[in-house]
């Protein structure tokens, strides 16, 4: 009841605050005009007209809702309702000025106190508010010194545009944070000297040491929204050798709208210094959401670290119904349970199966009639298959088999096959796997209705069992971290990212083609291993790198396409096919069959032999498995 009487309170006195501003403006309009000495004829004219245009000012505010604005957040957007407000009177008042009859003349009010009245009505009700917000927040700042009992760290914003402004902005209303804006810096030298709420645009980015220093800078934060991995890898060396903690804005991939909240600002991570710019890959063009929207879409591997996203992306294209396969349950049970409620109507089926079971997946596919199937099932640690080489062979390649050809007899649409760049010239057991995989799929496409792809990328961010949560477990225990080899280097890629890319193949292929993203420069793992050191608080000889040398199956360098797939790009920027690749032997069903009953006696000897024969490149040196 007290809050009601309150907000009551509130309103009349703001309505009472407007009156008092409304009949001001008019008598200083006057003032203003007669230069103090307002004739007789006049002071008439306002003693008649002042209860009228004070009454029809309060009604006009109350029929564009000025009187809904909240004194202590009024913004540019609400100064435009106040104008909106003003505006029907005043027009109302020239209109008189020029067409009022003479029996009315009383409503002939001079045109230059019409406008002078019309400035200082909008100038008095909105400074007032204006006044208000400010005081407050002046209030607030040194209420939360007080409460913080110490001053403010003093940040430096990296980047003086929207994101920089929008931050500068949030910063200011939020004094409990403990920040306080010395300046901007930008690279960009007409922005030199200029301000921005309030703060100076102090120099380069180049600066950030001597700035630093001279204003006792504690933190750092880059507000350039879509700033590459070069920019952000070169401001953190600078930051870092300032001994200021960064932090950064959140990229495109995580930025759901163009806002930037004081909420999303987060630590620098390994994603940010990734050695290339992340690409902005359009999945919902107009083609794409087409080919997804209603249909019965069929994941395998759908609790994995790529099958997943690929069930979070798909709830955007509005499909009739996701079917989730996976073997195991505890990850089926927690994307089914995060799916569910993600888009109204989308029916969401999870089913517990192994891809290696053919009778068990023909039922499946009898049952719920998939018209589109992404298959992301599959035996992915290099040095674990090594020692595996049956069951990589039954679940990568006979696994494959299973599904494709029963995506041909069934009449999906399209069938996408996700592969790795380590099918390009395999020196490993799962690399070969995933070229078999390629070759099944282009010589099934070849004959069949179906729409069949393969999508080609490196290794992926974050995912289960990557290298980054093995360093970041590591640099936690205090170190050693384990690198390979000096010189090892990997393709990188978020997983948003190269879910982007199979969402959009499963679109665009036909006839078995291995897409592939340009995926830019590699990255050298002990560089990544520093970082990660670096970003987790430690000083580069604080952790331990030690070096145990290429794991059994390993290269020193992966490929992402070879020299003859170097083909043509698609309608998508940075996205290129590399045609069907032709299998150089006749007897690709009796090699299949020869190395699938190889895999099922265990005859892991036989297996190798085969990947050396069939002509998909292989050029490991497997010696048994052994350590």
């Amino acid at each position: 009841m007290n809050s009601i009487i309150s907000r009551v309170f509130s309103k009349v006195s703001q309505g009472f605050i407007d009156l008092i501003v409304f009949a001001l403006s008019l008598f200083a309009a006057y003032f203003i005009r007669f230069e103090g000495v307002i004739p007789d004829e006049f002071i008439r004219q306002i003693t008649v007209l002042l209860p009228y245009i004070i009454i029809a000012r309060a009604l006009s505010f109350q029929a564009v809702s000025v009187y809904k604005i909240v004194w202590r957040y009024i913004s540019i957007h609400d100064v435009g309702r106040i104008i909106k407000g003003v505006l029907p009177i005043t027009a109302i008042l020239i209109i008189a000025r020029y067409f009022a009859p003479d029996r009315l003349a009383m409503l002939r009010i001079p045109i230059s106190v019409i406008t002078l009245e019309f400035l200082l009505v909008i100038l008095g009700t909105a400074g007032i508010r204006m006044i208000r917000r400010l005081s407050l927040e002046a209030t607030q700042r040194e209420s939360a010194t007080r409460r913080r009992n110490g001053a403010a760290k003093r940040a430096l914003l990296i980047g003086a545009g929207d994101a920089g402004n929008m931050v500068a902005k949030e910063l200011s209303q939020r004094p409990d944070l403990g920040l306080e804006v010395a300046g901007f810096v930008d690279d960009d030298p007409k922005k030199f000297n200029n301000v921005i709420q309030g703060i100076k645009i102090l120099g380069s980015t180049a600066q950030i040491p001597e700035i630093a220093k001279r204003l006792k800078i504690e933190e750092a934060i880059i507000t350039i929204a879509n700033a590459s991995s070069r920019e952000i890898r070169r401001i953190v060396e600078l930051c870092e050798g300032a001994d200021i903690k960064v932090k950064i804005v959140p990229g495109m991939f995580e930025m759901l709208d163009d806002k930037v909240k004081i909420t999303k600002i987060r630590e620098v991570n390994i994603d940010d210094l990734l050695g290339r710019s992340v690409v902005d890959i359009e999945t919902h063009h107009p083609d794409v959401e087409k080919h997804y929207r209603g249909k019965r879409i069929l994941v395998t591997g759908a609790g994995g670290s790529i099958g997943s996203e690929l069930c979070r992306q798909l709830c955007t294209y509005w499909p009739n119904e996701l079917i989730l396969i996976d073997k195991d349950e505890n990850s089926i049970f927690e994307i089914d349970n995060e799916l569910q409620g993600c888009a109204k109507g989308l029916r969401v089926t999870p089913i517990i199966s192994n891809i290696k079971n053919a009778k068990q997946f023909e039922t499946i596919f009898a049952n719920s009639k998939p018209e589109v199937i992404f298959h992301a099932a599959a035996h992915k640690h290099v040095p674990l298959m090594e020692f595996n080489v049956s069951e990589a062979v039954i679940n990568n390649v006979q696994g494959t088999l299973n599904v494709a050809r029963l995506a041909d007899r069934y009449g999906v649409e399209s069938f996408i096959f996700i592969s790795s760049d380590k099918a390009v010239n395999p020196t490993s057991v799962m690399g070969a796997t995933k070229k078999v995989g390629e070759v099944i799929i282009q010589d099934i496409a070849a004959k069949s209705g179906t729409k069949f792809s393969c999508v080609r990328f490196g290794n992926v961010l974050g995912s289960r069992g990557s290298v980054v949560p093995l360093f970041q477990k590591q640099i936690a225990h205090g170190g050693p971290v384990t690198v390979t080899h000096p010189d090892v280097e990997r393709f990188f890629m978020s997983i948003a990212e190269a879910v982007s890319l199979i969402i959009q193949a499963g679109s665009i292929g036909t006839k078995g083609e291995i897409f592939v993203l340009d995926m830019g420069k590699m990255v050298k793992i002990s560089d990544l291993a520093m970082d990660l050191i670096r970003l987790s608080g430690f000083k580069d000889d604080d952790i331990e790198i030690t070096y145990t040398g290429l794991r059994p199956g390993e290269k020193l360098y992966e490929e992402i396409m070879i020299d003859k797939e170097r083909d043509k790009v698609t309608q998508f920027e940075k996205i290129f096919v590399a045609p069907p690749v032709d299998y150089v032997n006749s007897d690709l069903g009796k090699r299949l069959e020869e190395l699938v009953a190889a895999a099922e006696k265990g005859q892991d000897a036989e297996i190798i032999c085969h990947f050396q024969e069939m002509g998909i490149g292989y050029q490991g040196d497997w010696r048994g498995g052994g350590r």
